[in-house]
C-alpha cells in the first residue's frame, strides 16, 4: 500500500519564493499548495488538512507573526508543524517565532539539504503526535480528549453539578458461566457498543468499566444544560436498544439480557485521578455511591431504572416517573425516596 505524500502549505508573498519552494518540496516527494499571505493561509488551514506549514514572516495583510498567534488559538491547528522561512534578521525575531510556536527556522535562500532534514524531522514528530492522539481517542471519550486539549492534564478535581448513572447486566455471572468465554467477550463488546451509542448521543462520558458494569457521568468535563434529563433520556435509549438486541438474540436461540440502571443528581468532584504516569477521568461523592446503590436496588424493586428525588425534580417532564417510597439502601445513612422511571 502506497503511503500518501505529506501535504505542505507554502505561505510567501513573493511569487519567485513560492515557485522555488514548491519545486524543492515536490522534488522531495511532498505535495505543495501555496498562499500569498497569512489571511489566505488561515482560510485554507480552516478549510483543508495540511501536514506542515512553511511560513514567511514579512507579508502584507497578515504577517507570519500574526499567523503563528492565530494558530495557537485554534485547538485543531495547535499541533501543526510550522517551519519559518524568512530573511528577517536579528536573534530576537527568531526567538519570537519559536516562542509563538514555530518548530524551526530556515533563513532565505533556503538550503535544499537543510530543508530536507527539517521537513523529515518535523513530519516524523507530527506522525508520533498523531499516533498518540489516536491512542488517546481510543481509550478516552471525545469530551475528555477535548478537555485535555483545552485545559491540559493535571491531577485533581473540581466541584460540578452532574448526574451519575450506573448500569449492569442482570445475572451476568450466571450467564457468563453457562457459555464459552469467547461468547461472553462477544456479548460484552455488543453490549458496550449499544450502551456507548446511547450514552454519547446524550452527552455522557463513560468513566469506568468493570466487567458488565458501566459508570457514566453527565455534566463533566464539558457542562450540560440538563444533565438529569440527558441521563434519563440515555437510560431509556439504552433500554430500547437492549430490547432490539434481544430480538436478534432470540432468533439464534440466545437468552435475552436485562439491565438495571440507577441515576443520582447533585454535586460531585470530577477530575483526573491516579498518577502522572497513569490516570483516568472520574468522579467521587455521595451521588456516585447513591447511583450505584440505586442500580443494585433495581433487582429488589423489580424495575429497570431507579432515580433519586434530585433527578426527578430536575426533569421537565415528570409524567413517566412513579414514586416507590422511602427505601433503606446499604451504605446510605438515611432512607432514600426513590422514583421509578419506566
Amino acid at each position: 500500500m502506497t503511503e500518501t505524500p505529506a501535504r505542505l502549505l507554502i505561505v510567501d508573498d513573493t511569487k519567485v519564493n513560492r515557485l522555488l519552494l514548491t519545486r524543492n518540496v515536490e522534488m522531495l516527494g511532498y505535495q505543495a499548495s501555496v498562499a500569498e499571505n497569512g489571511k489566505i493561509a488561515m482560510n485554507r488551514l480552516n478549510e483543508e488538512t495540511f501536514d506542515l506549514l512553511l511560513l514567511d514572516i514579512e507579508m502584507p495583510v497578515m504577517d507570519g507573526f500574526e499567523v503563528l498567534e492565530a494558530i495557537k488559538l485554534i485547538p485543531a491547528l495547535r499541533d501543526l508543524p510550522v517551519i519559518v522561512t524568512s530573511s528577517i534578521e536579528g536573534i530576537e525575531n527568531i526567538v519570537r517565532c519559536i516562542e509563538l510556536g514555530a518548530d524551526d527556522y530556515l533563513p532565505k535562500p533556503v538550503n535544499q539539504v537543510l530543508l530536507k532534514a527539517r521537513l523529515s524531522s518535523s513530519l516524523e514528530k507530527k506522525r508520533l503526535r498523531d499516533e498518540q492522539k489516536m491512542l488517546l481517542r481510543r481509550f478516552a471519550t471525545s469530551e475528555v480528549v477535548q478537555d485535555m486539549q483545552e485545559s491540559g492534564f493535571a491531577l485533581g478535581g473540581r466541584r460540578v453539578h452532574a448526574s451519575v448513572l450506573f448500569c449492569d447486566i442482570r445475572g451476568f455471572t450466571s450467564l457468563s458461566e453457562s457459555q464459552p468465554p469467547e461468547e461472553t467477550i462477544e456479548l460484552l463488546n455488543d453490549y458496550y457498543s449499544l450502551m456507548f451509542d446511547a450514552i454519547e448521543n446524550r452527552g455522557g462520558i463513560v468513566t469506568m468499566m468493570i466487567g458488565d458494569g458501566i459508570m457514566v457521568l453527565f455534566g463533566a468535563p464539558q457542562p450540560l444544560e440538563d444533565p438529569a434529563g440527558s441521563a434519563v433520556a440515555a437510560a431509556r435509549d439504552m433500554l430500547d436498544l437492549i430490547a432490539e438486541f434481544n430480538v436478534g438474540r432470540a432468533v439464534i436461540d440466545k437468552p435475552e439480557i436485562k439491565v438495571g440502571i440507577g441515576i443520582a443528581t447533585g454535586e460531585v468532584i470530577a477530575g483526573y485521578a491516579g498518577t502522572q504516569d497513569r490516570a483516568t477521568y472520574t468522579c467521587i461523592g455521595d451521588k456516585v455511591n447513591l447511583a450505584a446503590r440505586l442500580e443494585t436496588h433495581t433487582k429488589v424493586a423489580n424495575c429497570s431504572i431507579l432515580i433519586d428525588n434530585a433527578t426527578r425534580d430536575a426533569l421537565v417532564d415528570q409524567e413517566d416517573t412513579k414514586a416507590i417510597g422511602d427505601v433503606p439502601l446499604k451504605g446510605i445513612s438515611e432512607p432514600i425516596s426513590l422514583k421509578n422511571s419506566p
